[in-house]
């Protein structure tokens, strides 16, 4: 595969499904969540708002063991595209959100491929794949929330050569900001994460796996536990306020050992939010809207 029609042949006649979700708000998964980030859980009473992307923790996928493949992620999936030696990198998202999702409701969650984009940059070939999830409550057809998650998949099939990744040379200047929170990690927070959104992905957990296969040069940090780690801020410094939007981007990765520092400022009607290992440009830039 050496030009973007090639990868763009494989999924011209993709056609993936709309896979629908429905589980109950369990005040639990929020406060093992809070837990593992040693903050203050929300109320947690039944008709109390789950935080933003905290529905993350609800609707979750549990594929058979059988069905892994060699990374631990599925090997198959309604939202997968067919791309041999498939490799999978969280690039962003956007969350609106128009009315609470309250603890105790049966959330229904309805998610669709919305857009596939073949690129080619300097890396290579890539196929952008944005899942736009509608969530609702109960019987009530009005959508609640909408969520857009972008992936870019790479293809490496057997016998490609592998990339290989540097750690990012530390250096960058504290960030500044008024709002300020950061979060050690390390082994047993990885593992912890992956637990808590049922996420086998090898290159969280398994150090020979992820540098000689994946190329990384360690252990690769959750982009979603960066993104709710962002939405820590307003959550802390701005309780008063809703958050009705968040949009946010994933530069690079961040890896083992490091500290993230996550970093904020308030403007007119909202915020704008970065996440970073310390001492090195940020992996995450965020803005915040509210209502």
């Amino acid at each position: 595969m050496s030009d973007t029609a090639s990868l763009a042949d494989l999924v011209r006649d993709w056609d993936p499904p709309t896979v629908r979700t429905s589980r109950r708000v369990d005040p639990w998964l929020a406060a093992a969540f809070a837990d593992l980030v040693d903050a203050a859980p929300p109320d947690l009473a039944e008709g109390a708002p789950l935080p933003p992307l905290w529905h993350w923790f609800v609707l979750l996928g549990h594929p058979r063991t059988a069905e892994l493949g060699e990374d631990g992620h599925p090997a198959d999936g309604p939202h997968l595209p067919p791309v041999p030696g498939r490799r999978r990198m969280f690039a962003g998202g956007r969350f609106t959100q128009h009315a609470p999702i309250p603890f105790g409701a049966l959330l229904h969650g309805s998610a669709a491929v919305a857009s596939v984009t073949p690129k080619s940059g300097r890396t290579g070939e890539m196929l952008f794949v944005t899942v736009r999830q509608e969530l609702r409550i109960g019987d009530d057809p009005a959508v609640v929330a909408v969520e857009e998650q972008e992936i870019v998949y790479r293809s490496e099939p057997e016998g490609a050569q592998r990339r290989v990744i540097p750690r990012p040379e530390a250096g960058e200047p504290d960030p500044g900001g008024a709002w300020r929170r950061s979060l050690a990690t390390g082994t047993v927070l990885l593992s912890r994460f992956s637990a808590l959104t049922y996420n086998g992905h090898r290159i969280h957990h398994d150090h020979p796996y992820t540098t000689t296969v994946e190329g990384y040069p360690d252990l690769v940090v959750h982009g979603p536990l960066m993104a709710l780690l962002a939405l820590e801020l307003p959550r802390v410094h701005a309780p008063g306020d809703t958050v009705t939007e968040f949009g946010y981007r994933l530069s690079r990765p961040a890896f083992l050992p490091s500290t993230l520092l996550a970093t904020g400022d308030r403007d007119a009607d909202g915020a704008t939010i970065a996440v970073a290992a310390e001492g090195v440009a940020p992996s995450l830039t965020a803005t915040v809207r509210f209502r």
